[in-house]
């Protein structure tokens, strides 16, 4: 697959062959990519929200008032899922939402989130992230020139603590190291830049080849 390489200032570009990137025909990987897409979410959420029953809410030790001759309809108990303050009924409690992804599912759904993005023209690659200064307006317009709007992952195999300085400040845009590239943020993002060596590295892992 080609993609447009970028000169390190954004000024430039020429389109460089990326065979390690697999193609995809027709469906294959896209319930991967859901499947994993919905794991992942479902990992993040905390599972915190609890209501009580009409069991663990203060009160209803006597009955509110006599059974008959007020004119009220009858009532037993003050924490009656009827009345405000009472329990409530089939309310949430604690619990793990977190879902098991298999490892294999993870890359396929990996790989076909690269393919279908770099089919659709939303990921470039730069040569590396040097700018001269290195000063966040200067980095601002390298990015901006290659992704005028919308927001962007920027990775890179390790970020330098000064493009983290200076990147971290760029608005809408967010630095991924290639290790901790997934399908949830993959899909994410309106435009992927990559640097050579980010690139190279997030292939490397989906090749099974990790060594490094």
């Amino acid at each position: 697959m080609k993609l447009k390489v970028y000169s390190k200032d954004g000024a430039s570009n020429e389109e460089a062959e990326f065979n390690q990137i697999e193609a995809f025909e027709g469906k294959k990987g896209l319930q991967a990519v859901k499947e994993v897409i919905v794991g992942y979410q479902a990992n993040a959420r905390q599972g915190n929200a609890s209501t009580k029953t009409r069991a663990e809410v203060a009160g209803g030790g006597r009955k509110p008032w006599r059974q008959k001759g007020t004119g009220n309809a009858r009532a037993g108990s003050n924490t009656s899922p009827l009345w405000g303050g009472g329990g409530v009924v089939f309310g949430p409690k604690p619990r793990d939402y977190s879902k098991k992804i298999n490892k294999k599912v993870k890359t396929l759904a990996l790989k076909r989130c690269l393919f279908d993005r770099a089919s659709e023209g939303e990921i470039e690659v730069i040569e590396a992230l040097e700018a001269n200064p290195l000063k966040t307006k200067v980095m601002a317009k390298i990015i901006r020139g290659i992704a005028p709007k919308g927001r962007v992952m920027v990775v890179d195999e390790v970020f330098s603590d000064d493009n983290i300085r200076v990147l971290r400040n760029i608005p809408k845009v967010d630095l991924v190291e290639a290790k901790d590239v997934n399908s949830l943020n993959m899909a994410g993002y309106g435009k992927i830049i990559f640097t050579r060596t980010g690139l190279d590295r997030l292939l490397q892992r989906i090749s099974g080849d990790d060594s490094k």
